[in-house]
């Protein structure tokens, strides 16, 4: 049974526990800082630190929503702030959870080297809602391009948020949403018959 959850960024990380004791399919409410990155700008940051540079934002507790968002409307923060498909991220996302990254949001299944890097590095998967773009933006209370401009809708932001709505897919367990979630109902069709 999943439980609804408000968790604020970035993570203490001496105070981890509100995360470990996340379990996949949480709902959780997030409040605080978050990063967004997207393909173009997870390559930056890799190139940023194979040169010994530093990563454009304290990588330590932080949480990284993939997804670029399109230019606000009149009176609003951002525009339609929907999820991109995480797998895009998975040559990037260990490298840059071993440097305290403790939280990625975005949809979709994640590679096992993704999933054990979780797991080692006791971090957390989050989905949010693919096709709720609007809604999701309408959560975005702060939004300013930190790193890359050129790169656009793909440039590295920092938004403050407020009771951004996620689901746990990965916990630190490595249980997986995806995984787990169709043996469920599986199981529960099975119990009705309907197996």
């Amino acid at each position: 049974m999943s439980r609804e959850i408000s968790l604020t960024t970035p993570i203490d990380l001496n105070n981890t526990e509100t995360l470990t004791q996340l379990r996949y399919g949480d709902r959780v409410l997030i409040t605080g800082v978050i990063y967004t990155a997207r393909d173009a700008a997870h390559k930056k940051m890799i190139e940023t630190l194979e040169k010994g540079e530093q990563l454009p934002f304290d990588s330590k507790g932080s949480v990284i929503y993939y997804v670029g968002p399109t230019p606000p409307p009149p009176g609003m923060v951002s525009g339609s702030a929907g999820p991109t498909t995480s797998s895009r991220m998975d040559a990037y996302t260990p490298q840059l959870l071993d440097l305290g990254v403790k939280g990625v949001i975005g949809k979709g299944y994640r590679s096992e080297a993704v999933r054990q890097s979780l797991i080692a590095n006791q971090a957390v998967y989050f989905a949010a809602t693919g096709g709720a773009g609007v809604l999701l933006s309408k959560r975005i209370k702060e939004s300013k391009v930190v790193a890359w401009p050129e790169l656009g809708a793909e440039a590295v932001r920092r938004m403050v948020v407020e009771n951004f709505p996620v689901t746990v897919a990965i916990d630190t367990n490595g249980d997986d949403i995806y995984i787990k979630g169709p043996e469920a109902w599986k199981m529960a069709m099975a119990e009705k018959g309907n197996g």
